[in-house]
């Protein structure tokens, strides 16, 4: 939310260099609000921990948000049938809609080639759809990696082991979307494909805001403001990598444990949340930089 300061307290410059969101008292009297329209992408597996999971993140703030649940229409999810009769909506129902912020979950399904998914038709119809009736998307995981090769054809690389673990990131750029973050940070990261920075830095219309030589590119966003792509999971719950890992393991498959997520990386000892104040702060950044500061009042307008 905006701070209200007197007339000619900070110059112009200073406010846009700090990042500060500031209005003068007699723009605040006449100031008309009104609530965000939020659109949630879920294309999780795990539908409720999902919502919860992102709700928990966007509620933390003073912005009044409207919500709406998006599910594919052109597949029939294994989770609860009435729940998502109740809860959500398709494709169909938003096309001639428009929000302030979009969001994109990720999904498990790195090592499925697009044309084999069932519902890639209707994704990339929402895709389209961001493009032109949504002012701010955020792209999550596999939802970045999929929105990336769509938009850019960005070259991806797909890894024999999954990319999983908790890994310690520096801070390098002063992009609004990392406003508040330390020096030094955490992102969990549960994926099997990866981008080279390289990758990034050939498309002019991208930045890469977070990335290094391991994990490759991490956070990404249009020049324009308009997408934010995120290949971690600053979502997860405590115990999420941890569920993940021991049903991994309980298919047979040769999952190591993540790293730098147990104590002494034992999966047997304490897990160590390192990135829930980055979850709270990047949402937040997201939210108020990203779309409340910008988006018209009236929404026909995006």
């Amino acid at each position: 939310m905006p701070v209200i300061i007197p007339k000619d307290l900070i110059n112009t410059n200073g406010l846009i260099k700090e990042h500060i969101f500031a209005i003068d008292r007699f723009r605040a009297e006449s100031q008309d609000i009104r609530p965000l329209e939020i659109g949630i992408v879920n294309l999780m597996p795990t539908k409720e921990e999902t919502e919860i999971q992102i709700l928990r993140l966007l509620s933390n703030t003073p912005l009044q948000i409207n919500i709406d649940l998006i599910d594919m229409a052109t597949y029939q999810s294994k989770h609860s049938k009435e729940h998502l009769e109740k809860f959500y909506i398709s494709y169909e129902n938003i096309k001639n809609k428009k929000y302030d912020g979009l969001i994109i979950t990720g999904a498990p399904l790195e090592q499925t080639p697009y044309e084999e998914i069932k519902y890639w038709e209707e994704l990339k119809k929402i895709f389209d759809f961001a493009k032109k009736n949504v002012f701010s998307t955020l792209f999550i995981c596999w939802g970045a990696i999929a929105a990336l090769e769509y938009y850019y054809n960005v070259k991806t690389d797909l890894l024999d082991k999954k990319l999983f673990e908790v890994h310690e990131y520096y801070k390098n750029t002063d992009d609004k979307i990392l406003l508040g973050f330390d020096d030094v940070f955490y992102l969990p990261n549960s994926r099997y494909k990866t981008i080279r920075k390289e990758e990034i830095e050939k498309i002019n219309d991208l930045v890469c805001l977070v990335a290094d030589d391991e994990m490759g590119a991490s956070i990404i966003k249009s020049r324009d403001d308009k997408f934010i792509f995120n290949l971690n999971h600053l979502e997860y719950d405590k115990q999420t990598l941890d569920t993940e890992y021991r049903r991994d393991i309980n298919k047979g498959m040769d999952t190591p444990p993540a790293k730098h997520y147990y104590l002494d990386d034992d999966p047997n000892r304490e897990i160590l949340k390192r990135w829930r104040s980055s979850g709270y702060i990047f949402f937040n950044n997201w939210l108020n930089h990203y779309v409340y500061q910008s988006t018209p009042y009236n929404i026909n307008e995006i």
